[in-house]
């Protein structure tokens, strides 16, 4: 049994960024070096616990995949949570957090340049669940089309795109794509979930802050596996006049995965933030998300 807040535990939220670039992805996998992988062990070796730490994420990327602001959370005992900051005068949250990135960073060149860092530690109320309280996920994925900027400083962030894209195409088929629908279309389906998601917000624009960049917003209450991606590589084909407007749509109602829906890259992708209810609405956002929608008519 997971342990609580009322069991004598405090349930702690990680705030988390990272570059996915020499990652294999969040979940631990043997033999590989995951965001989820180097974050547990420095937890463990941080709180001196009896086997190794295990977090529970708000969404977890793929290979290659970065993050501005995820969320993670682990249960601590309380007694532990109290003593994290020794004589040094912090908070527990902020002992929590100068250590792990101490550990994160160490060996690092430039010293201290570390791939992935802590945000932020928090004591959350005993109700919040990374996963399950999440309201919603907002990520974007960034084209260089032939009308951007090239920067050789971003290229493990940016896709790379030969021919012009028209964003205004785009825009009218990813909007068409809002709402509740079954993503099958869109995702890698995994035994026993679901794919049916509410997609709140798809919009394209190009960015002159980032010389031209074509940037897209993608909101959802979740996200199956490799949906960005594929939604992202629709349009590209709508973009660049492959497709009409209407084939993003026509795939979606079909239902059934598609070969000639392209999945984009993965390090054009990343996880902006992640979204929560108030404190009182917790619970129940739990319960809603654990209740694992049916098929739409």
């Amino acid at each position: 049994m997971t342990p609580t807040a009322d069991a004598g535990y405090r349930r702690i939220r990680l705030d988390l960024a990272y570059d996915g670039t020499d990652f294999a992805g969040w979940a631990r996998q043997p033999g590989l070096r995951t965001v989820q992988g180097v974050v547990e062990e420095a937890l463990t070796t941080v709180l001196r616990l009896a086997g190794t730490v295990r977090l529970t994420v708000a969404g977890r990327t793929d290979a290659g995949v970065h993050a501005r602001r995820q969320v993670a959370h682990l249960d601590v005992p309380a007694a532990v949570w109290q003593a994290l900051p020794g004589r040094s005068g912090r908070s527990p949250a902020d002992a929590l957090t100068h250590r792990l990135n101490g550990l994160l960073s160490r060996g690092t060149r430039p010293r201290g340049a570390s791939d992935v860092v802590v945000l932020a530690a928090s004591v959350a109320p005993k109700d919040f669940d990374a996963r399950f309280a999440a309201s919603w996920r907002r990520y974007t994925y960034r084209v260089a089309d032939a009308r951007a900027e090239r920067n050789p400083l971003r290229r493990t962030h940016v896709l790379w795109h030969r021919a012009a894209l028209d964003e205004q195409a785009m825009n009218v088929a990813a909007e068409a794509l809002c709402g509740e629908h079954d993503f099958l279309a869109y995702c890698k389906p995994r035994e026993g979930a679901t794919t049916i998601r509410t997609l709140q917000h798809f919009a394209w624009r190009r960015s002159p802050e980032e010389g031209g960049v074509l940037v897209a917003q993608v909101r959802a209450d979740a996200f199956c596996h490799a949906m960005v991606r594929s939604l992202v590589g629709a349009c590209l084909a709508v973009g660049q006049g492959q497709r009409d407007v209407g084939w993003p749509s026509t795939v979606l109602a079909a239902r059934r995965r598609d070969s000639a829906v392209q999945v984009a890259p993965a390090h054009g992708l990343t996880l902006e933030e992640v979204g929560y209810p108030s404190a009182e609405q917790l619970a129940q956002r739990v319960a809603a998300a654990r209740n694992m929608r049916g098929p739409l008519p």
